[in-house]
């Protein structure tokens, strides 16, 4: 039954059983071992990348812009 969904809701169910604050325990371990930081820690970093995805996006293919160049 290993790798169904029955089987993981019982092993989450035998977890659970366990020790109900089980999933809570490895989500703060996880979330402790992040060292990246991200865009939650630099709001400012998240607006300047948002920004050039945007004009990035917005251009045409080079492959387009070679062609009528020419």
């Amino acid at each position: 039954m290993a790798g169904t969904i029955a089987g993981g809701k019982k092993a989450a169910a035998k977890n659970l059983a366990k020790d109900p604050n089980f999933y809570a325990k490895i989500g703060a371990k996880g979330g402790k071992n992040g060292r990246t930081g991200g865009f939650a820690a630099n709001p400012d970093l998240a607006r300047i990348a948002g920004a050039k995805g945007g004009r990035i996006s917005r251009r045409r293919k080079a492959s387009d812009v070679a062609s009528k160049a020419a």
